[in-house]
């Protein structure tokens, strides 16, 4: 018996592997996924401007990257005591100028320096609502709790969306021409914007991403939100808001994206990565006994045997906690 309706996913002609570098930008869905492939141990990248929502917003980030822009106190405003960049998140937000400039431009330079070798650039688009900062007309990525009447919303319509996005692949096949997109629309809905409204901006995001993929090549599609309002049809699968993906949801989602996405070998050794890294989050009782030692023995060598043939998997992390329980032992 079947008791739901399956999203069917077409094969892929590219499949993604550990030796691949990642960069996923876009709204916090473009987080989740990333999490899990930091967890795995790929060489991967988060959204270096914080979570972005809409084409606009990250058309405007990844051309700032590739302009290599320097960020100085003209670029910030002041709001509620703290310094902001209407283009990042207000995780960079801070009191002090200088952090927030220093942090931004850091980050910034690394972002493009990984951004012009990347394999695959994974997007994911939350809205098509936009907010214009009335006194710059700047497309902003975060308002920072600043009144609502400094703003104008706008909705961007199929033509714009499917503009952004063009721009977005252009751009990045100029800095790296062998780049390989993924697409996705946010399964997170904005229920802010209503209903109806949510619906009308998802469509919009859809048609213009199944525009772009059937003009470029290496362009696909991933259907994390047709799988969310289908086979997770039911609000056991949402967080407290009622809106945004739980964990249960998201790693089942992850669970397609890898069956669609990832060679099978890339998915053994996930499955490796997986158990040497939960058991390295385990908290243990008595470090000294024999018994966790043994283990941690056993650990240290499942990573060799990983490493002998990943050689660019990084489990420094592991091997200095495993062997500080061995070594912790002998003193």
């Amino acid at each position: 018996m079947k008791f739901f309706t399956e999203v069917n996913i077409d094969a892929y002609p590219e499949k993604i592997e550990h030796y691949n570098s990642i960069f996923t930008i876009g709204s916090c869905f473009a987080e989740n996924i990333g999490d899990k492939f930091t967890e795995l141990k790929f060489n991967s990248m988060i959204n270096p401007f914080g979570v972005l929502y809409n084409s606009a917003s990250i058309k405007n980030s990844l051309w700032l990257l590739a302009e290599k822009k320097i960020f100085s106190e003209d670029d910030l405003i002041f709001n509620q005591d703290e310094w902001h960049s209407f283009y990042h998140h207000s995780d960079f937000s801070h009191h002090k100028k200088e952090t927030i400039i220093s942090k931004i431009n850091s980050t910034s330079a690394f972002a493009f320096s990984f951004l012009s070798k990347t394999d695959w650039l994974v997007i994911s688009l939350g809205t098509s609502f936009v907010y214009h900062h009335n006194q710059s007309g700047t497309i902003v990525s975060n308002c920072h709790k600043i009144p609502q009447k400094e703003f104008t919303k706008s909705f961007l319509t199929l033509e714009e969306n499917y503009s952004n996005i063009k721009e977005i692949i252009e751009q990045q096949l100029s800095l790296n021409s062998n780049t390989k997109f993924l697409l996705t629309v946010s399964p997170v809905r904005h229920f802010k914007d209503g209903a109806h409204n949510n619906q009308l901006s998802k469509a919009s995001l859809l048609l213009a991403i199944n525009k772009i993929v059937n003009e470029f090549a290496k362009t696909y599609y991933f259907p994390s939100y047709e799988i969310m309002m289908d086979e997770l049809r039911d609000y056991r699968y949402y967080d407290v808001d009622l809106l945004h993906p739980n964990t249960q949801a998201i790693n089942y989602i992850w669970e397609k994206f890898s069956d669609s996405l990832l060679t099978k070998q890339c998915q053994l050794i996930n499955e490796e990565i997986q158990k040497i890294v939960t058991a390295a989050n385990h908290r243990v009782r008595n470090m000294n006994s024999q018994k966790n030692i043994d283990f941690a023995k056993n650990m240290l060598a499942r990573i060799k045997e990983i490493e002998s043939s990943n050689s660019l998997i990084n489990f420094e992390k592991e091997k200095h906690l495993f062997s500080s329980y061995i070594n912790g032992s002998e003193r």
